[in-house]
């Protein structure tokens, strides 16, 4: 069944028959669970996107926070989907047992993150931030940090946030210049600004706890000078009442999309009076910070996906009903008009979304799983292997995510065509709210120099090692399927390019031109996402050739696995032939955008 924003058919399929996201469930830690408790948690988070997110999407597009007397405002739909998320306890899901959680596995939870950002993929950054912030506390802070703000946090009582960015420093987090002036009571006085810090300042809960990175006085320059503190908005005096810690929203920035999360300037000690608490060592916040970073990165990367969801059933839907013109082979100009869905074109448009769309969800769960494995697995090798995978592939899947997704919403666009750019139709909203994917955590050009720069060469390639083998085991349950086997074939003859490519470039890293070594840096990205999700289809096609010989479905369940395998093989036949290209401009030695030919570019 698929409603109006995602299929909630393809996502059990996705989970449960590709991923077996059932069989965390015979580690200890997840043993409390069965595929039974995961479809109601589902089932949950479904019923709040159907009620309060999606009815909300457009009004609170319209309606955006505002800063009025020192205090912010958003939308009421905010305010109900904060207190269910929390009530539900879908915000303490995946935390320990200890901590009020329910100790869900994070493959699980991001599918519930996909269901609700489909919905409405604005609002979910209210909860998301702040699950994200209470696990940084949990992780590094001191007990009573814990027990102080971690439970409120999860109960939806309290928001969170993380405060990275200031005017000068944007992605170079060394500049950082906030300052926090230790005192004689353990605790520091804070004294900077922030900004884009969504969630950072509204009116849904009477505190919001900042993570906030600074540079304790006298610290080293550079990001081994960095701490991280929480900042909460309100200090908790003696007797459990809130006090002002002086942090002050000085704007709302006026955004193209994601309107209903405001994205904030703040300020913190203008009147010398914003206390932080120290998280972990100090100098040391910037490794504590990233903990966070790299798991917004996969949920950005899932953003895209949900949006392109989003997109590719808006867009499905109105295909099926608008009727224009007659099948090209057609020239009788009295017969009826065919809907568009009829269109050669239409119907490619309509494919490329479905594989971006269902190949991105695969391969961002695959990251998923990979990290609740590291996270059960008592074997030391195989979770420094599980690591370094999740290291190699964590920039590529929200790299692929948020491209993709901003290709399919714009190949929705043009399946409505004119109708696409108003404000009648939900695509002209939804492409204005994908143009960030691409931005926010890093940009694409800053996640490619981490995927080439850092993890492609680290620890000697063991990454890329352990993925090529992960690939190939894949590709070997494929091979046992004669209609599967040629696209075993054309993987197996990309992946000896790829490691062509990667060695060539290394090459030119071994010389010690960096500028030259990742001044391609963005085209290896595109051509790995693109592999990588082509591994993934042949993975899903693969499991929907083993339901229909093992299961011999019928109606709309064979329909269902035949789209998957024709959709594989539409992902290789127009996708994957793209790597051939990048491929030939990353080993050509001609250098024409570095440092040496700024001038020619004005």
């Amino acid at each position: 069944m698929a409603n109006d924003f995602f299929s909630r058919r393809n996502l059990d399929f996705t989970l449960f028959e590709v991923h077996k996201a059932q069989e965390l469930t015979k580690y200890p830690y997840f043993k409390d669970h069965d595929q039974e408790t995961f479809k109601l948690t589902l089932d949950a988070a479904t019923e709040i996107a159907e009620k309060i997110l999606r009815p909300a999407y457009v009004d609170s597009d319209r309606n955006q926070p505002e800063l009025v007397n020192g205090k912010v405002t958003v939308h009421p739909g905010a305010h109900k989907f904060f207190k269910a998320f929390g009530e539900a306890g879908l915000t303490a899901a995946p935390f320990p047992f200890e901590m009020g959680g329910q100790q869900l596995p994070y493959t699980i939870f991001a599918a519930v993150d996909f269901i609700t950002g489909a919905a409405h993929n604005s609002m979910v950054m209210f909860t998301g931030l702040c699950a994200g912030a209470a696990h940084l506390i949990a992780s590094f802070g001191t007990q009573e940090l814990i027990d102080t703000y971690v439970p409120k946090m999860l109960s939806g009582e309290w928001g969170g946030t993380m405060c990275l960015t200031e005017p000068q420093a944007g992605s170079s987090l060394s500049d950082v210049v906030t300052s926090a002036t230790p005192q004689a009571d353990g605790t520091y006085k804070i004294k900077g600004q922030k900004v884009f810090i969504s969630a950072g300042d509204h009116d849904i809960t009477d505190n919001i706890v900042h993570l906030v990175l600074a540079r304790i006085d006298g610290a080293p320059k550079g990001t081994k000078g960095i701490s991280l503190l929480v900042v909460p908005k309100n200090r908790i005096k003696a007797d459990g009442t809130l006090e002002s810690n002086n942090v002050t929203p000085m704007g709302v920035y006026h955004k193209m999309g994601q309107k209903a999360t405001p994205a904030m300037h703040l300020g913190f000690g203008d009147n010398d009076d914003t206390i932080g608490y120290m998280v972990g060592e100090p100098n040391k916040g910037l490794k504590y910070m990233f903990q966070m970073m790299n798991g917004a990165r996969l949920g950005v990367g899932m953003a895209g996906v949900y949006i392109g969801s989003a997109a590719y059933y808006a867009s499905l839907q109105y295909a099926k009903e608008r009727p224009q013109g007659r099948k090209l082979n057609d020239k009788d100009v009295n017969d009826a008009q065919t809907m568009i869905i009829n269109h050669p074109d239409v119907r490619r448009m309509l494919l490329s979304q479905k594989a971006f769309v269902e190949g991105g969800l695969s391969f961002i769960t695959q990251c998923h799983k990979y990290a609740d494995l590291m996270h059960v697995s008592e074997d030391t090798d195989e979770k420094a292997n599980l690591d370094a995978l999740l290291e190699l592939l964590t920039p590529v899947a929200k790299t692929f995510g948020a491209e993709a997704g901003i290709a399919s919403v714009n190949q929705g666009v043009q399946v409505l065509g004119g109708y696409g750019y108003t404000e009648d139709f939900l695509l002209e909203q939804m492409a204005r709210d994908v143009r960030i994917m691409s931005l926010y955590e890093g940009t694409t050009g800053i996640q490619s120099q981490a995927l080439l720069g850092r993890q492609i060469p680290r620890n000697g390639g063991k990454g890329a090692i352990l993925w090529g083998q992960e690939v190939m085991k894949d590709v070997s349950a494929a091979e046992t399927f004669d209609e599967l086997k040629p696209y075993c074939e054309l993987m197996k003859k990309e992946l000896g390019r790829f490691q062509q490519v990667t060695m060539h470039l290394l090459g030119v890293a071994g010389k010690g031109d960096i500028e030259v070594f990742l001044s391609d840096a963005t085209l290896f990205m595109e051509l790995f996402g693109i592999l990588n999700v082509s591994w993934q289809w042949l993975k899903l096609a693969t499991v929907a050739k083993q339901a229909m010989v093992m299961g011999n479905p019928e109606g709309e369940e064979a329909l269902f696995y035949e789209s998957k395998v024709h959709t594989m093989k539409y992902y290789f036949h127009y996708e994957l032939p793209k790597t051939k290209g990048l491929a030939t401009r990353l080993m050509d030695t001609t250098v024409l955008t570095t440092t040496m030919e700024a001038e020619l570019v004005l």
